[in-house]
């Protein structure tokens, strides 16, 4: 099946754009707790309550009716590592716009969801997690759409529940390769825990202009770079950070790419062409590194290795394109979605 390209090519100027880009970013403009408390959410939040790991944990989300009349259908947003439910507002409200219900889970260890003091964190885990909050919802099938290590997860997800899983689409998901099998260094929970706990506005928003945006920069994007900084800086630093630390060692050591051949749900993917995420790129050796992270093919690869998948991608976009391109991703995804 041919890939279906969306937009322009908009490469010409991101240097420059870079360099404009470039002059310091202040610390943290706001402190948040260790659930984001203070941190305002586009819709009501509402949490989870549940018992995992033999621990009563709280998981945040957003439930969020059909603006119009409803169509029947609901679609699940999985947010990635460095987002939260939150990140996910445009796509919400044209999503409700369309006629869905969203529903919109922070995940365990993240942004207003519980941070444990010890948890065994495993995409499975998580997938249950998210099976639990549907299931008392009254949710039975829903389209499932992950971003990022959302992307994973959802992925995951629709490969333990396939009947519950209307479709599944994955934007720019993390894990479309094995960056483990491919030679990037394996990093210890304690390497990752020092790691996260050195985050400051200034490197997250640094990283995340040069892999996330193709050096490009909006002032939209501050937002989201101050809610990042604002938890990892707050009163919950540490618990914050050592959950970060087994996520990431989730991340890196439980690919789900082996397992996309045996998908059994319609998929679409949606890809950002010049996106080059890949875990553990900064510790890469450079002849590894160049060959990680490189979307333009992972992608096309994906929906070879993926039975009943549609490609489409956005040509010159990074790892985020529900933000980079508001409207026309939203656009492109409602009319996915409507397509039997």
């Amino acid at each position: 099946m041919k890939a279906l390209l969306v937009g322009s090519i908009l490469l010409a100027g991101a240097c420059s754009a870079a360099a404009l880009a470039a002059e310091a970013v202040p610390a943290a403009r706001s402190v948040y707790g260790q659930e984001l408390q203070g941190f305002s959410y586009p819709f009501p939040l509402h949490h989870f309550e549940f018992s995992s790991q033999g621990q009563s944990l709280k998981m945040g989300y957003m439930d969020v009716p059909a603006a119009v009349a409803p169509n029947g259908s609901t679609v699940v947003l999985l947010h990635g590592k460095n987002f939260c439910g939150a990140t996910w507002e445009d796509t919400i409200r044209s999503l409700a716009g369309a006629g869905y219900r969203v529903v919109v889970p922070d995940q365990m260890g993240f942004c207003s969801s519980t941070k444990p003091e010890a948890y065994q964190y495993s995409f499975q885990q998580l997938s249950l997690n998210t099976h639990q909050l549907l299931k008392s919802l009254g949710i039975e099938k829903a389209v499932v759409m992950g971003h990022s290590t959302g992307g994973m997860l959802a992925a995951r997800y629709a490969l333990m529940y396939p009947e519950q899983t209307e479709r599944l689409v994955m934007v720019n998901p993390i894990g479309l390769e094995d960056w483990k099998a491919l030679g990037v260094p394996w990093r210890s929970v304690d390497q990752w825990y020092e790691r996260e706990l050195k985050l400051s506005a200034q490197g997250i928003r640094n990283y995340e202009q040069n892999t996330y945006y193709v050096g490009r920069w909006k002032p939209e994007y501050d937002r989201w770079v101050d809610m990042l900084a604002g938890l990892n800086n707050g009163p919950g630093h540490k618990r914050v950070a050592w959950n970060s630390a087994l996520i990431y060692d989730m991340i890196f050591n439980q690919p789900v790419y082996y397992e996309l051949p045996n998908l059994r749900v319609p998929t679409l993917l949606m890809i950002g062409d010049a996106d080059t995420t890949a875990i553990g790129s900064d510790i890469a050796p450079p002849e590894i590194k160049r060959k990680i992270g490189n979307y333009k093919v992972l992608g096309k690869r994906a929906e070879q290795m993926i039975p009943n998948a549609r490609l489409v991608v956005f040509p010159g976009r990074g790892h985020a394109p529900q933000m980079e391109d508001v409207a026309e991703f939203n656009s492109t995804l409602v009319a996915e979605l409507h397509k039997p």
